[in-house]
């Protein structure tokens, strides 16, 4: 199998960590070589969070050069403009239809970028978007949004569902996982 990398990127505090490690327990079960960083920067004051995946027949590094990501999985409409630069030309973008303020906007330090979405529209044809957080309050816990994203996230992988379901229940404790797995369904069932 050819290296696949998948770079994961939002806001701090939307589980995006869990998300990417369950994509690499997914890999892992798979019988993948697999290999994550993660940079949490301010992640705990409303900053920007990236985790990059790499997963293949032997992977050497866990650093994901720029232009080279296959999947860019964005959990916040900013953060999917903001790493522009990590795709590949050929790449596909999964992403979260959400906004959130960033703390320098809402502090005055900058101003608000000017026309989102119509960069997001330029920036990104083929554009795949899923609200998240619609999915998850429908099932009373927004919590859950990462693994409605997660969801959406494993129909653009080589692997099946159960495998997914499997490294998931290996992550998450069990008294949350029938909620989490709900998510992970309603994710996978708005994107196919």
């Amino acid at each position: 199998m050819k290296t696949m990398n998948v770079s994961l990127v939002g806001v701090g505090g939307q589980g995006i960590l869990l998300t990417s490690d369950i994509l690499a327990k997914t890999a892992t079960l798979a019988g993948c070589d697999v290999k994550k960083s993660e940079i949490h920067g301010m992640a705990q004051r409303g900053g920007s969070v990236i985790s990059q995946v790499r997963f293949g027949d032997k992977v050497y590094s866990p650093i994901i050069p720029d232009g080279t990501s296959d999947l860019l999985v964005s959990f916040d409409r900013l953060e999917t403009l903001r790493w522009r630069h990590l795709l590949a030309t050929n790449g596909k973008v999964l992403m979260n239809d959400t906004y959130i303020t960033p703390i320098t906007v809402s502090s005055g330090q900058q101003p608000e970028v000017e026309d989102l979405s119509g960069k997001l529209a330029a920036e990104y044809p083929d554009l795949l978007k899923i609200d998240a957080m619609q999915l998850a309050e429908s099932l009373g816990n927004i919590r859950t949004m990462n693994m409605v994203i997660a969801g959406a996230l494993s129909t653009l992988t080589p692997f099946g569902a159960e495998l997914w379901q499997e490294a998931m229940r290996q992550r998450i404790p069990a008294k949350l996982i029938d909620l989490n797995l709900k998510a992970f369904d309603l994710g996978r069932q708005a994107v196919l």
